[in-house]
């Protein structure tokens, strides 16, 4: 049989996969959604979705002996247990070379890590888009916050982003579900935080849960937050409330009629047709049976994650690209970034014992960059966030406080002392030597060849992890907390699960991979509008910034598609 040629190929289907999905199918093109993982069917298959702690069999762990054996990297993650492991890669399965520790945490499936984010989602702000240029680290972004605020918007209404309109230059407004409510102790924590330091703010969380549904979300079956907070544990949410590909962006792109998907297909490689000067569609080999397959299409976007996006790129060898499709520049794998974090302080709130919240909220408070804004320089460039919250302790307690017998039990039926913590996300700088590239000889059950990961922090990061716990001890000290503790611990890249770069856009072909539109600079129908794309990592999580990106993209690609220059 011939094979069908679509107008759009998309290879992943994560957050930028997702989007490129429905943006693609809503402006009129027929659309392939290539899947490597299994498929997950939205909420048919959240099958612990409602189950308490005492209906799993484990009680919600994995055997060590399980976890060591099969998920060595996986189970480092803080959502890795019994409810959410078959959405976390089997890593003897999945090999990789760390030519430096690096924690590579991925999921296959239906909505890839839609599945699994801690969905907090930031807009990037002019002073995120400018820093490369100003201080010479890493190529200047060939956009500015202008070109991205429209896409911003439409972002934000579709996946609908809980949140206060803070008026904070560092992180902007946007268009924005009604905020999650502060508790006690955090409001008393924000105003004697704020008094103190008068330059920082802590605000409530902007998360990718709906809190006032409306009819772009309700059309789709999605419905408001229950503040069960099970999507800690990355079970999936029946309710739709949480943003995911199953949920959100792949129902948007079926109702359509021009979607088709297909799972279980490992994509192997882009095709070019050197005598067109364009890409001409992708090699694949089915996930069990290893049949070989092709499939034909005009655009290409190329979604499957950071490293394997890239990993797929440096795969794409041909007479016209012999280190891989679109490496003109040899940037390509390099510049490879992540946030470095578990930085963090906590203490015991006194008083406010006879009050209490409702639910779990799955959502936790903010405090945006407040270093290196203005004229005043630290001794590193860039700077950091934290995320935290405050809550009264449970019966865990108990595990760490002494006691037995029936008056231990019957005191930790009463809720514990008042908390409150904090925990630090910053920047680390693009440098040329944190990178990724294919291994010459070995190659995975599906014909890849494993991909090598060398990534450092350097002694910038390293100073701003120094002032980063020096800075949560003493906004803790000076909102009265007692008992207060805090850590410094050492960890590798990856493990924040914001990779990013690798394939970055800039102004030069000569230094760079894609153009301002996500745009293969050497190969104009190819599109990569996930977080290898980025040209630098600033301390806000960047899901948000990919969609906005992939939709942005999406738009001009289908212009030049109906104008024949693509």
């Amino acid at each position: 049989m011939k094979t069908p040629i679509f107008d759009a190929i998309v290879i992943g289907s994560g957050i930028a996969g997702g989007w490129a999905a429905k943006e693609l199918t809503e402006r009129g093109l027929r659309t392939l959604l290539i899947e490597r993982g299994s498929e997950i069917s939205h909420p048919r298959d959240y099958k612990s979705d409602f189950a308490a702690p005492w209906e799993l069999q484990n009680r919600g762990l994995v055997p060590e002996a399980l976890a060591q054996r099969d998920y060595p990297v996986q189970s480092k993650c803080y959502a890795f247990n019994e409810q959410s492991r078959d959405r976390f890669v089997n890593d003897r399965e999945h090999p990789y070379e760390q030519v430096a520790p690096f924690d590579w945490i991925r999921g296959y499936q239906t909505g890839g890590r839609s599945m699994m984010w801690g969905r907090q989602c930031y807009r990037w702000s002019e002073l995120d888009f400018t820093a490369n240029y100003e201080d010479g680290h890493g190529t200047d972004w060939p956009i500015r916050y202008q070109d991205l605020a429209p896409w911003y918007d439409h972002v934000e209404a579709f996946a609908g982003i809980s949140g206060n309109r803070d008026g904070l230059a560092q992180i902007p407004d946007g268009n924005f579900q009604p905020p999650m409510a502060m508790n006690c102790v955090e409001k008393a924590v924000k105003a004697r935080i704020e008094k103190a330091f008068p330059d920082r703010r802590l605000i409530i969380g902007r998360a990718a849960h709906l809190t006032a549904p409306e009819k772009i979300h309700t059309d789709l079956g999605r419905g408001k937050c229950m503040n069960r907070n099970m999507c800690e544990q990355a079970r999936g949410c029946s309710f739709g409330a949480y943003f995911s590909t199953p949920a959100a962006t792949l129902p948007a792109a079926r109702r359509t009629g021009r979607l088709e998907m297909v799972h279980d297909m490992v994509v192997r490689e882009i095709i070019f047709d050197r005598e067109r000067g364009r890409a001409s569609g992708v090699r694949a080999v089915e996930r069990d049976t290893l049949r070989p397959r092709e499939f034909q299409a005009h655009l290409i976007f190329l979604c499957a994650g950071t490293l394997p996006s890239t990993q797929i790129m440096l795969n794409s060898v041909s007479e016209a690209f012999p280190n891989g499709i679109g490496n003109g520049s040899g940037v390509l794998g390099r510049y490879l970034m992540d946030h470095h974090m578990r930085v963090s302080a906590a203490g015991i709130y006194p008083g406010f014992e006879d009050h209490y919240y409702s639910g779990r909220r799955p959502n936790g408070i903010y405090i945006p960059r407040f270093r290196n804004l203005g004229h005043k320089r630290e001794n590193y460039l860039r700077g950091f966030a934290y995320q935290g919250g405050g809550g009264r302790a449970g019966w865990r307690r108990g595990a760490s406080e002494a006691g037995f017998g029936v008056d231990f039990k019957r005191r930790l039926r009463m809720p514990g002392p008042w908390y409150f913590y904090l925990s630090g996300f910053g920047e680390m700088l693009p440098r040329r030597e944190n990178r990724v590239w294919l291994d010459p000889e070995k190659r995975d059950r599906w014909g890849m060849p494993l991909l090598h990961v060398e990534a450092r922090w350097s002694e910038n990061e390293y100073r701003m992890r120094e002032d980063m716990l020096a800075s949560a001890v003493e906004m803790l000290e000076a909102a009265g907390l007692k008992n207060i503790n805090s850590s410094n611990e050492e960890h590798a890249p990856g493990l924040t699960i914001h990779e990013a770069g690798t394939a970055r856009m800039g102004r030069d072909p000569k230094t760079s991979v894609l153009n301002a539109y996500n745009q293969c600079h050497q190969v104009p129908n190819l599109f990569v509008t996930d977080g290898a794309s980025l040209a630098s990592s600033p301390c806000q999580n960047p899901s948000l910034t990919l969609m906005a990106l992939t939709a942005r993209a999406v738009a001009f690609a289908v212009k030049k598609f109906r104008q024949g220059k693509v």
